[in-house]
């Protein structure tokens, strides 16, 4: 009898109601290997086909520390702390996240941890089955070990076309369909950016493929503000991708939370609205409490290259503390406010990066939302009196934030390399543009 034959004849249906539950964190690190950590209480969801505590916290590894002493640190205090979800993929760091990743948590009993990485065959030349194959294998060797807890397609949304030619035409679906049922994979599953027909297309296709868990980007902005995003009319708003996920029995793992860091550079009336409610959590502890507070969600993740972002997130979910309705009500309304300021809506993923000609486009534009932000842009009327002011002061800030020409907006040569590599489905040139019109002096 296979594993879903037995789960149903117990009566796990795929639409069981979530276990959240606050327990003692994993007790692995202890200086006495006696001494349990009680200080804190790490919120686990169950994952519902394997019964799996999985902490609600999952340790995005895309941005680390290119140094394995500190990845080290990172990942035992978060271990001792009960986060027991990493998540990589080979194209992360150029493929050293996935070998710093493993040999940190190589370091531990395989057992208090859980590894979830990708099938990031994202470049044309890597579509055959036999480069796909050999991406697979690679994860397994850098990780150090001999199963995936959970396996992802990487990037869904480039189309229909896109989407066979990646992971049906080759065989290299069937084949990790295969590798579950052997075992080498446990979860199978996959995350998604832009176009929603790739993703209603593999979701309404449960029953032949028995997805475990699929990813998505979803925060209380684009909970109803992201089907505009970029500007792509086949986008679809976190709270359609959230409830369909919910309605097939698919939990869902969250990517981008924070929105990129974006809700740590709000406009300061919006952030004095979080701080008359409660003065002292940071913009991050609202939105992580928002996301944990939908019960189909089975971790979210966080880059935290830093120990005292770690710490913080750590304390924000030991335990989770949800939004009330109320509080729901107030971030519905900042939202509103947020999607009325034309800001770029770049997650500074950095999946653009390398520039062919040295532009740092996640700077740029973080450097042009800034000042929406600050109120400087747009710029009024050229005829306005505090035009030139206005604009100066944007000038400023810009070359303080790109100190390095070679960096700036202006060194664009309309390649287009990146358009296909945005998960935002940015118009990059054109925003790169729009900067450069900006810039320039009347």
């Amino acid at each position: 009898m296979n594993r879903r034959a037995f789960l149903k004849r117990l009566g796990w249906g795929a639409g069981s109601a979530m276990a959240l539950m606050a327990m003692e964190p994993l007790n692995v690190l202890a200086k006495d290997k006696s001494e349990k950590v009680t200080e804190n209480r790490m919120t686990y969801r169950v994952q519902h086909g394997s019964g799996e505590q999985i902490s609600l916290l999952g340790f995005g590894m895309m941005r680390l520390p290119n140094n394995q002493d500190e990845v080290n640190q990172l990942v035992d205090y978060a271990i001792e702390h009960g986060v027991n979800y990493y998540d990589t993929a080979p194209m992360y760091m150029g493929g050293q996240s996935e070998v710093l990743m493993g040999n940190a948590l190589s370091r531990h009993p395989r057992d208090k941890y859980f590894v979830a990485t990708k099938m990031s065959n994202q470049n044309r030349r890597s579509w055959s089955f036999d480069d796909s194959k050999a991406m697979y294998e690679r994860s397994m060797e850098k990780l150090k070990v001999d199963y995936i807890d959970y396996y992802l397609l990487h990037g869904i949304g480039g189309g229909m076309d896109t989407l066979k030619g990646r992971f049906l035409d080759n065989g290299i679906l069937d084949f990790l369909l295969k590798e579950r049922e052997a075992g080498r994979i446990k979860h199978l599953g996959f995350s998604y950016h832009g176009d929603v027909r790739d993703f209603d297309w593999l979701l309404d296709r449960q029953e032949e493929y028995h997805w475990d868990f699929v990813q998505i980007q979803m925060n209380f902005l684009d909970w109803r503000h992201a089907s505009m995003r970029g500007g792509r009319r086949s986008d679809a708003d976190a709270e359609y991708l959230y409830d369909k996920c919910k309605k097939t029995g698919v939990q869902c793992v969250i990517m981008e939370p924070l929105r990129g860091g974006a809700f740590g550079r709000m406009a300061q009336e919006l952030t004095d609205q979080l701080k008359a409610v409660h003065p002292d959590d940071s913009t991050a502890r609202w939105a992580f409490r928002w996301v944990g507070s939908y019960p189909n969600v089975l971790t979210i993740l966080s880059g935290m290259n830093r120990m005292d972002h770690l710490e913080e997130n750590i304390k924000t979910f030991s335990p989770i503390d949800p939004c009330t309705e109320t509080e729901n009500q107030l971030l519905a309304k900042i939202a509103d406010q947020m999607s009325g300021i034309p800001i770029i809506p770049c997650t500074t993923c950095e999946y653009c990066m390398p520039c062919p000609f040295g532009v740092n486009i996640p700077g740029n534009f973080a450097a042009y939302n800034e000042s929406v932000n600050n109120h400087l842009l747009p710029l009024p009327d050229k005829t306005a009196a505090d035009f030139d002011t206005r604009q100066q002061a944007f000038i400023d800030n810009y070359k303080k934030a790109l100190p390095d020409e070679k960096a700036w907006a202006s060194k664009c040569q309309d390649c287009e390399v990146c358009l296909s590599k945005c998960p935002q489905q940015i118009r990059i040139p054109n925003q790169l543009s729009r900067i450069v019109e900006t810039l320039r002096k009347r």
